[in-house]
């Protein structure tokens, strides 16, 4: 059954200024029949005024409307305990949850009866993400810039500049993955003039990484030994482990970052879904770095926050597609229709439908296919 209404909050988890849908994408479901129903201030922060939003076709409205008469909602980020309890059965929400470190958020929205649809585990036929891969690209292009700043004095660091210079090393720079996130952030590495190691047991992945990057990064099949030998000595370790809607592994542990230097980063990009090391906890862009066995960790887990208008505009060039589908299906038969969306369905009527999702938090996995009935 094709939905009639479409709502676009506004975020209000810490620091978060990107925004579900923009009046482009407001103009093209108005005009496809649909009404568009946007919170006002919804996109302030980045630029995005009501006025847009009208000229677009779509209605200002209160944040308690959207929640009672739209069956569509499109966020950014996860909906924080206020904003799960506002959530009912018939209502699908569209957006990232990375329910696998957050077992409240779990619990609430199982107890709400809507559907859940995670923008992380929506597939494409490649087999990628390419919704979270859109926001891989911008925090992997990020964490190198944000390890060089906090290498710097000023900000508690060494004093060391990521390309060094003549008679001076670089700074060594450790990525711990070769997906979509650790390769945009060794682009970044490399061009700065770092001495680059990428670690990934996908040996095609490093394979294709070392024909096109050659001598300037050197590849190492990850096991723990080969993590330790390398993280010891580094100036700046990147975490871009990823596992579909599951939780991280600890691949870091404390007594390797205890063994690494005085003044070194860790930057978690996994930390969505629990980071990487033992010493990561979530942090916030408000306060986004805390030191921990002398390393300075930056942990924040809406990193595309940093840059918002660009992320959102690069979040919604993905997320479009299937929110059209969605709109003008309905959830049941888009789902169904379409397997890289039925991936993305995490929990629906109080069941949680991702494998993942469901050995990670404790709970019975439900196939989607037949919790859709």
């Amino acid at each position: 059954m094709a939905v009639k209404n479409v709502g676009v909050l506004k975020e209000v988890k810490d620091s978060e200024y990107r925004v579900g849908i923009v009046p482009s994408i407001a103009r093209d479901l108005v005009a496809r029949g649909l009404t568009v129903f946007v919170e006002k201030n919804a996109g302030t922060a980045i630029g995005i005024t009501d006025e847009d939003y009208l000229r677009a076709g779509a209605e200002i409205v209160s944040a308690d409307k959207i929640y009672a008469e739209c069956e569509l909602i499109v966020k950014v980020k996860e909906p924080q305990p206020e904003e799960c309890k506002q959530l009912h059965k018939g209502q699908t929400l569209f957006t990232f949850l990375h329910l696998a470190r957050d077992p409240l958020q779990a619990k609430l929205l199982i107890e709400s009866g809507c559907t859940a649809i995670a923008y992380e585990t929506v597939t494409d036929s490649s087999g990628g993400l390419p919704i979270i891969g859109a926001m891989s690209e911008i925090s992997g292009r990020l964490s190198v810039k944000i390890a060089a700043m906090h290498l710097e004095k000023p900000y508690g660091g060494p004093g060391i500049l990521l390309s060094g210079v003549p008679g001076v090393s670089a700074a060594s720079v450790i990525i711990i993955g070769a997906g979509v996130s650790g390769t945009n952030a060794l682009r970044v590495a490399v061009g700065l003039g770092a001495r680059v190691t990428v670690l990934d047991t996908v040996i095609a992945r490093l394979r294709l990484l070392d024909s096109q990057f050659g001598s300037y990064i050197n590849t190492v099949f990850s096991t723990q030994d080969a993590i330790e030998r390398y993280v010891k000595d580094a100036d700046v370790v990147i975490g871009a482990v990823l596992v579909p809607g599951a939780s991280t592994p600890k691949l870091i542990t404390r007594a390797m970052v205890k063994g690494m230097k005085p003044g070194s980063v860790i930057v978690d990009m996994s930390i969505d879904q629990g980071g990487c090391s033992e010493t990561s906890r979530v942090t916030r862009l408000s306060a986004p770095t805390y030191v921990e066995e002398g390393v300075t960790h930056y942990c924040v887990d809406n990193m595309g926050a940093c840059v918002a208008r660009t992320a959102t505009y690069a979040l919604n060039h993905t997320t479009m597609p299937f929110i059209i589908r969605l709109a003008e299906m309905g959830v049941r038969e888009a789902c169904l229709a379409e397997p890289h969306l039925l991936h993305g369905l995490n929990i629906h009527n109080g069941q949680v439908t991702h494998a993942g999702v469901a050995e990670s938090l404790g709970y019975t996995y439900v196939a989607p296919e037949k919790a859709l009935g």
